[in-house]
């Protein structure tokens, strides 16, 4: 298991939690990225918002954001 932060460009995976104050918790859960959601990193450069695409949408989340997200590894 990984953060979402650490992932790489074109890398996929599955939410398997979202970590944070209720807030936080909130707001992503809203935009769609839930546990078990399949998450594929679009960009990912550091000092740059991380690109993914979850759920037929494309997401901007800054570091600090997708640190607090776990990933495991999408298993085809």
């Amino acid at each position: 298991m990984k953060k979402l932060s650490e992932m790489k460009q074109g890398e996929e995976g599955i939410v398997s939690s979202v970590n944070g104050d209720a807030r936080y918790v909130g707001r992503i859960t809203s935009i769609g990225i839930t546990p078990g959601c399949k998450v594929s990193i679009i960009k990912n450069d550091k000092r740059r918002p991380l690109i993914v695409f979850a759920r037929d949408t494309m997401i901007a989340l800054n570091d600090k954001e997708s640190s607090n997200i776990e990933v495991e590894e999408a298993r085809g």
